[in-house]
């Protein structure tokens, strides 16, 4: 009796899941028939679901507005340099969290939890004075240079993922003789790959969809962001919104390829925290 209420609860909540991802997948699938339409088509009223005519020329169509490509690199300059320099910067501080030995390191390491309360917002005007001040402005640099000094949350993830890790290995790779640094490279760092991946995945989607910052330290054009530039272009999307819709379906497609790459990884890491 009581495995046939399992059964059946379990076929209820797959159902459930399934309606619940289709219902997700449907604003998802109106963009891309969306971008396929002509302007007609698109501002319809009552709209349509599907176009009479797919219009793949829309996407090449984005190619040939603005700066696409050049953009399109910046984005993937800062968002590669900001994955790289947050990968080190909190493995390294989330390794002496977790393993070392210093004087007021649990008082520090609640003053680093602390600031992930502290609003974005409150240290633009700050972080502008001092890029000003070092010539950073309408540079690629002020949107990545951050990301290598640790955030918070990278912290904190990091130092849960080397606490997990059983002290045995560092005990027998002090044995051979390997130094802090070394055990940190050899060891910790390979065996905490579902926790970088899933870092990586935060890190890269918050870069590449990023605004605030690109919008106010960059000036020109060619040094814009994919999103900025999106938006640059609004006067030319009028009569042509469909243009914008497939704009920003393609604007989607690194975060996806990225995620499809690193998707084992995070889901092991969330796996073996619900373990825990």
């Amino acid at each position: 009796m009581k495995s046939s209420r399992k059964k059946s609860g379990k076929i209820i909540a797959y159902i459930a899941i399934m309606i619940s991802s289709l219902i997700m997948l449907v604003p998802f699938v109106k963009a891309i028939l969306n971008s396929l339409k002509t302007y007609a088509e698109y501002t319809t009223v009552p709209p349509t679901w599907f176009p009479k005519d797919f219009q793949w020329s829309n996407y090449a169509e984005v190619l040939k507005l603005g700066d696409f490509g050049t953009q399109t690199m910046n984005s993937f300059i800062v968002a590669i340099l900001s994955v790289v320099g947050t990968l080190l910067s909190c493995s390294l501080v989330g390794y002496a969290f977790a393993r070392l030995r210093f004087p007021f390191k649990n008082v520090l390491f609640m003053f680093v939890l602390g600031t992930m309360m502290i609003p974005p917002v409150v240290i633009i005007i700050p972080h502008f004075i001092i890029f000003n001040s070092m010539n950073m402005l309408d540079t690629l640099t002020p949107l990545w240079v951050i990301e290598w000094l640790a955030q918070p949350f990278g912290i904190f993830l990091m130092r849960q993922a080397f606490l997990s890790i059983p002290g045995e290995y560092e005990e027998s790779a002090k044995m051979e003789g390997a130094n802090p640094l070394r055990i940190y490279w050899r060891i910790y760092m390979p065996l905490s790959l579902p926790s970088l991946a899933t870092l990586s995945i935060f890190t890269f989607m918050t870069k590449w969809n990023e605004i605030l910052a690109p919008s106010i330290y960059l000036s020109s054009s060619e040094k814009f962001t994919l999103p900025i530039g999106i938006l640059g272009l609004k006067g030319q999307w009028v009569g042509n919104e469909q243009l914008m819709v497939a704009a920003a379906l393609m604007s989607l497609l690194p975060i996806l390829l990225v995620f499809l790459f690193a998707e084992k990884y995070f889901v092991q890491n969330h796996t073996a925290s619900g373990i825990k």
